[in-house]
């Protein structure tokens, strides 16, 4: 059996602006994990992604280079708590 992981993720490079939330939306959906995507004040896009072990790290990998038109020049993994989650959202800019 696949364990539960729990990852929140600060993504740094050209990641606003960029469709960058929308399609990590559609991935997160695609690969079936919850959690949520924001814009941070600082030009990042944080995340939390939650779900299997396997399909969380299919989704760090997918955020390491996001869609067409982002560049990304870093991904911080940090390990969290597991939430009580449903979905895949987009929250508000923080």
């Amino acid at each position: 059996m696949n364990e539960a992981a729990c990852y929140r993720l600060s993504i740094s490079g050209l990641v606003q602006g960029v469709s960058y939330r929308a399609s990590a939306i559609r991935e997160a959906q695609r690969i079936g994990i919850d959690g949520w995507v924001r814009n941070r004040r600082d030009g990042t896009v944080e995340a939390l992604a939650v779900g299997s072990r396997e399909a969380v790290e299919a989704f760090v990998d997918w955020c390491r280079t996001g869609p067409p038109a982002a560049r990304v020049d870093r991904v911080e993994v940090m390990a969290a708590d597991l939430p009580e989650a449903s979905g895949f959202r987009m929250l508000p800019d923080a």
